[in-house]
């Protein structure tokens, strides 16, 4: 399973990107995929999350500004991300949780058993 980030760059405060994380390899079962980010100096935070289903859940610093979705063939994830501030400024990473062997996604998200990209940095001025 390999996963790879992009989109990330430089914008100004109130500015907008999308990020892409394609997602190749083993997939068929894929419980979820997660963004999160973590800035110099700081924990990692999840950012957003969309799960087999559908569900979808957002970090409380990022609700209404941020959106996650994925591709008809669930092998493409993104994040729009508006309305952007100087506190967004971090490297953003992708993950999967991928069961092998599948387990019907019973069970909470190991972050450490997880696949995760190499990330990309995204950095907001003001």
């Amino acid at each position: 399973v390999q996963l790879v980030e992009s989109g990330g760059g430089s914008v100004q405060a109130g500015g907008s990107l999308k990020l892409s994380c394609a997602v190749s390899g083993y997939t068929d079962s894929n419980c979820g995929m997660y963004w999160y980010r973590q800035a110099p100096g700081k924990e990692r935070e999840l950012v957003a999350s969309i799960r087999s289903d559908g569900r979808t859940t957002y970090g409380d610093s990022v609700k209404g500004r941020f959106t996650i979705s994925q591709n008809n063939e669930k092998n493409t994830l993104y994040l729009q991300m508006n309305s952007l501030k100087s506190e967004d400024t971090a490297e953003y990473y992708c993950a999967a949780d991928i069961r092998v062997p599948y387990d019907y996604c019973s069970g909470p998200w190991r972050p450490d058993f997880g696949y995760w990209g190499q990330g990309t940095q995204v950095t907001v001025s003001s």
